[in-house]
């Protein structure tokens, strides 16, 4: 008779202990990242006794503060997807840092005294990870065209510049959102191009092709060889020519990835077997979610072992139905660049109280081991001769850095347009700064992500010295 009733004593006993270690271990470890969580509404409900927190930036400017009873931001359209806004709903810094910016580390006399009075805390402080010079130049170099530019350092995660056109001020958010939700409105401006925009990467993806080439040939890719020397060339029924319908001639692995040869790499495409390249691509994120607290937008790779063998060689060189985000490029050509391991890519620094007080900081958090030594030497020499030799030798002639990378002109609207694209990195021995940078329309408008890489790169170097 003893025997259950000690029995079901225990039960409770450890479910009791359980509850409790739960308990504590959320109080300790997770309760400021459960609160913190942006998609906590209640946060909202502390405006009562908290004057919404200031918007740093790492080198001090204020990008978001409060001036007449309404937040505002001094630097207008600048910082508008990056540091976001707090109005009908919330986006960007303003979002993923709510809780910080509703929380109040004034000391403890001073919070007293506000409550007896019936007067609101200054709230906390959220320094950013972004750096003023380079958002401008990131701006300015982007001009009027559409499109998206990410710069984060590859071995931290942290983002130095994030810029998405078309943009909004964020101060007239009332007559932007109403436009943007009107009926029948076609406004994107609301749409943070950098973590949302998704699209074809166009010759970028070739960097991720040569991996996987290298992967299921390993004692073969070193030994590759193709001729190009037609302007179109047919794989598996699929007519194909280089941008421009240049000819190559004879192309080894590293020249055509330089060289940005379609031909070659729809010929690679063919070799390569269809699950297996999947299985890399979603190593790398491709089909799943961004460790990353703000929202975006899930790249896209839909071939498989099933698929129509014609959609293989568009699909090698970056066409097809294969879709990128500009932050996801940036994180994998940062891979690259820090060694293989990809890094969480984050966009507050610290807090601090309105006194300028640290309170809490933020550390650099890794996702996975993506690719070993081996593999990431081997790209990055061939992105080097991208630089050096290839399609981006022209933009980066005199710099006073080493940088590699890869370009990537993107056909859309039935090859009526481009996008220009440009992922690389600078000082390949110790990779500093690593960029994704898209420009929509390039055909039109003139803007060539390389060159906008190369000013973003000198304005680094500069501001470092």
């Amino acid at each position: 008779m003893n025997g259950p009733i000690i029995g079901i004593t225990y039960l409770v006993a450890f479910l009791v202990i359980g509850l409790i270690a739960y308990i504590l271990h959320f109080m300790i470890v997770e309760k400021d990242e459960v609160i913190a969580n942006a998609a906590n509404t209640r946060l909202d409900s502390y405006a009562a006794d908290v004057n919404r927190g200031d918007i740093v930036t790492k080198d001090g400017k204020t990008v978001a503060t409060n001036k007449n009873g309404k937040r505002y931001y001094p630097y207008d359209n600048l910082f508008a997807h990056a540091v976001g806004y707090s109005d009908y709903t919330k986006a960007g810094v303003e979002l993923v840092g709510n809780y910080y910016l509703m929380d109040s580390h004034a000391n403890l006399l001073e919070r007293a005294v506000n409550t007896l009075r019936e007067e609101q805390n200054e709230g906390d402080t959220v320094v950013t990870t972004l750096n003023y010079e380079l958002q401008q130049t990131a701006y300015d170099a982007l001009g009027g065209a559409d499109g998206a530019v990410v710069m984060m350092e590859p071995d931290t995660g942290r983002i130095l510049a994030m810029v998405s056109k078309p943009d909004f001020d964020p101060n007239d958010i009332d007559t932007v959102w109403q436009e943007a939700n009107a009926e029948g409105s076609t406004s994107s401006v609301l749409l943070n191009r950098a973590t949302q925009g998704l699209y074809p990467p166009g010759s970028t993806f070739k960097v991720l092709t040569a991996l996987t080439y290298m992967r299921q040939y390993p004692r073969k890719y070193e030994k590759y060889s193709y001729n190009c020397s037609q302007t179109e060339a047919i794989f598996n029924s699929v007519s194909v020519h280089c941008y421009g319908r240049k000819t190559h001639g004879q192309q080894d692995l590293s020249e055509a990835l330089a060289n940005s040869c379609n031909q070659a790499f729809a010929d690679i495409g063919t070799q390569l077997n269809v699950n297996k390249w999947k299985d890399t691509l979603e190593s790398f994120l491709f089909n799943q979610s961004l460790p990353y607290m703000d929202a975006s937008a899930t790249s896209r790779f839909t071939l498989d072992g099933k698929s129509d063998k014609g959609y293989i060689p568009q699909t090698a060189f970056g066409q097809g139905d294969t879709l990128i985000t500009p932050l996801h490029n940036a994180m994998i050509v940062s891979t690259i660049a820090n060694g293989g391991l990809m890094m969480k890519p984050y966009l507050i620094d610290s807090v601090e109280n309105y006194k300028g007080k640290r309170v809490k900081k933020f550390s650099p958090s890794s996702y996975d081991t993506l690719m070993t030594s081996d593999e990431v030497d081997t790209l990055t020499g061939y992105m080097r001769k991208v630089v050096t030799q290839g399609t981006a030798a022209d933009y980066f002639a005199g710099a006073s850095y080493e940088a590699a990378g890869k370009t990537g002109t993107a056909e859309y609207a039935n090859g009526e347009h481009d996008f220009s694209w440009f992922i690389g990195f600078t000082s390949v021995d110790h990779p500093e700064v690593a960029v994704s940078i898209v420009v929509e329309e390039s055909d039109v408008n003139g803007v060539k992500a390389t060159a906008i890489a190369r000013k973003l790169f000198d304005t680094y170097y500069s501001i470092s010295e």
